[in-house]
């Protein structure tokens, strides 16, 4: 075996080029495709010491010699989320449609995190930024030297492109179902509410709209984020049985903030045997898979995350190419995905 091949040492492209016995410019010139510029015997002998050296460029010099490092990063609070990884799924497939790479950076919900992969990836050479900001407040992203798009929440003091859910209309769409099916004493539940403004604005939506209906009574608890651990659903009971409780006479239904916690709130009803429509309705934001198969289906309100994440990349790629327009809010509607959660007082058997 030749001793280029043989060694630990990583092959350069000047090992490339004293194999096939050519210049460097013409090993440089078949890697970045230039073949017309060589023989089919050179072509040939290129190929084959590339082979036989096992070489591979270094991607991110070529990008950095040309300017362009084609990185993207995803800042996300909660990779374990299915909302993040589906937006993830969009945003990842655009990437690859228009050449770039993809960095994923999960801060778990820690501010800390947060605010240290930001100063990390400002003295990376990424192109440009998707973030799921924990909070809506966040220092000051201006000194960045990058175009940066937001997902889902909006920050404060911050002017960017955004994409999310139109939370006004999913909101009203998920309150109007429960009135409209009977349930006249409603509760949302959500996780912290200051400072991310999509759980602002659905909680806000739900509570106009109940205003509106004078027979139906709508009730709002805020709880600390979920670590699914037995004390908190525990606590978590709790709170739905006084809810219960509070309103003998009505039939009840709950809303919840996202996927995760709607987990929650159907294992805490299973405790207190509240577990199907007829007792207490479940109406959660998110689909995630299993809605369809816990009890009898959870209605839910669909998100179209992935055509959310591919969307993101083109705003972000408009913005790495030179545009400089206004900030714009791209905003999905949600779709209500029915089922035996919610049924109406009519097609209960």
């Amino acid at each position: 075996m030749n001793s280029l091949a043989s060694t630990h040492k990583k092959p350069t492209i000047s090992d490339v080029a004293k194999l096939a016995k050519v210049g460097k410019t013409s090993v440089s010139r078949y890697l970045n495709g230039e073949f017309d510029a060589l023989s089919e015997r050179i072509k040939a002998q290129i190929e084959l010491a590339i082979n036989i050296l096992d070489y591979r460029p270094n991607q991110m010099a070529r990008s950095l010699k040309r300017g362009s490092s084609k990185l993207i990063a995803y800042l996300i609070p909660d990779i374990t989320n299915p909302y993040s990884v589906e937006v993830m799924q969009g945003l990842e497939k655009a990437c690859q449609d228009n050449g770039y790479t993809l960095l994923v950076c999960n801060t778990n919900r820690s501010l800390e995190k947060e605010h240290y992969y930001l100063q990390l990836l400002s003295s990376y050479s990424v192109e440009g930024l998707v973030f799921h900001p924990i909070r809506s407040h966040v220092n000051s992203l201006t000194a960045y030297p990058y175009p940066v798009v937001l997902v889902d929440r909006k920050i404060e003091n911050f002017s960017a492109d955004r994409v999310g859910l139109d939370n006004i209309q999913a909101a009203t769409l998920a309150t109007m179902h429960l009135i409209d099916n009977g349930f006249d004493a409603i509760l949302f539940i959500s996780e912290p509410i200051v400072g991310i403004s999509s759980r602002l604005d659905r909680v806000n939506t739900f509570k106009s709209v109940v205003a509106n209906h004078h027979n139906v009574s709508g009730d709002v608890i805020e709880i600390t984020e979920q670590t699914d651990s037995e004390h908190d659903r525990a606590l978590l009971a709790t709170q739905i049985a006084q809810f219960y409780d509070a309103y003998p006479t009505k039939r009840k239904a709950i809303i919840s903030i996202n996927g995760s916690l709607t987990l929650e709130i159907a294992l805490a009803l299973k405790m207190l045997n509240l577990a199907n429509s007829q007792e207490v309705g479940l109406l959660g934001f998110d689909d995630p898979k299993w809605a369809a198969v816990v009890g009898d289906g959870i209605t839910s309100i669909k998100q179209p995350t992935y055509r959310m994440g591919y969307a993101t990349f083109e705003l972000l790629l408009k913005r790495i190419n030179g545009y400089q327009g206004k900030p714009q809010d791209i905003l999905f509607a949600g779709e209500l995905i029915i089922r035996s959660s919610t049924q109406s007082l009519s097609s209960d058997r």
